[in-house]
């Protein structure tokens, strides 16, 4: 009988455990990409700003006539 008790108080155990090291995971992921966010929007809009200085400076290889 003390073997089952302290086996299903290990497996509680584990589980609770595993949920608090998932739960930290993604907690760290989460601030991670907030963290990144301002870095990538600047990215983007520097690659929106050249692809339309490309555009105007090769009007000639675009469709719009």
């Amino acid at each position: 009988m003390l073997v089952l008790v302290t086996t299903v108080i290990l497996y509680v155990a584990g589980f609770v455990f595993l949920y608090g090291v998932i739960r930290l995971g993604v907690r760290h992921g989460i601030e991670d990409a907030e963290a990144n966010r301002p870095e990538v929007l600047r990215r983007a809009q520097l690659a929106a700003a050249h692809d339309l200085e490309f555009n105007r400076e090769n009007a000639f290889l675009s469709n719009n006539n």
